[in-house]
């Protein structure tokens, strides 16, 4: 006799990624992916790298003007970046 299975295969992903510790690498790889669309040519373009540890993204710039800046709007793009994900998951964004 076949079991029924009750959980959808969201669910079973869900579980299969938290229970791997994959949580904060398909995090880090969507951000990376949406990161160029969502700060444009320029930001993207003075970003040399995108790190992430402990629900804190570190954004590594070579462009110190521009690391200044957006230092200022840190709340703004963790804003941005949680709603990209579809949660609070960012707890932090730290500009280097």
């Amino acid at each position: 006799m076949k079991k029924h299975n009750d959980q959808s295969l969201k669910e079973v992903l869900q579980a299969l990624t938290a229970q791997r510790q994959l949580r904060g690498k398909l995090k880090l790889t969507q951000l990376r992916r949406a990161w160029p669309r969502l700060m444009g040519p320029t930001i993207s373009g003075y970003t040399t790298d995108l790190s992430l540890r402990q629900q804190t993204l570190y954004i590594h710039l070579n462009s110190a003007p521009l690391r200044q800046e957006l230092n200022l709007g840190r709340e703004k793009i963790r804003h941005l970046l949680n709603e990209e994900l579809g949660e609070e998951f960012l707890r932090e964004v730290v500009i280097r």
